[in-house]
């Protein structure tokens, strides 16, 4: 089983920062990409940025050069770092692994989604 846990959600104002993360831990044998989606009400769930094993990255237009996505591999961590936030970016963020389970199998993992909220 795998896991993904994230934290650093939060209320801020609009032009203020937030910084996410997310672990993964189990049983696997390595993650081939991990990235942050979100979902806004109403809207359906986007990517916002991606991130490969290594190191290629992806941006949604709406925070391209903005947001900054990174990762630890050591760790199996992601992070999204962002600073000027704006209030159509609140939306629950959803972090996402694609994890080899075995060498021919790999699948998709969801962590529980993290609130951020940017206020007028």
């Amino acid at each position: 089983q795998v896991q993904l846990v994230e934290s650093g959600g939060g209320l801020v104002q609009t032009g203020g920062s937030l910084n996410l993360s997310c672990a993964a831990s189990g049983s696997f044998l390595s993650i081939s990409a991990m990235g942050w989606y979100r979902q806004a009400p109403g809207a359906q769930r986007e990517l916002v940025a991606s991130i490969t094993r290594g190191g290629n990255t992806n941006y949604a237009d709406s925070v391209k050069g903005r947001f900054i996505i990174s990762s630890d591999n050591g760790k199996n961590t992601v992070y999204l770092q962002m600073p000027g936030l704006k209030p159509e970016d609140t939306a629950v963020y959803y972090c996402q692994a694609r994890v080899r389970i075995t060498p021919s199998y790999s699948k998709d993992y969801w962590g529980q989604g993290t609130q951020v909220t940017v206020s007028s």
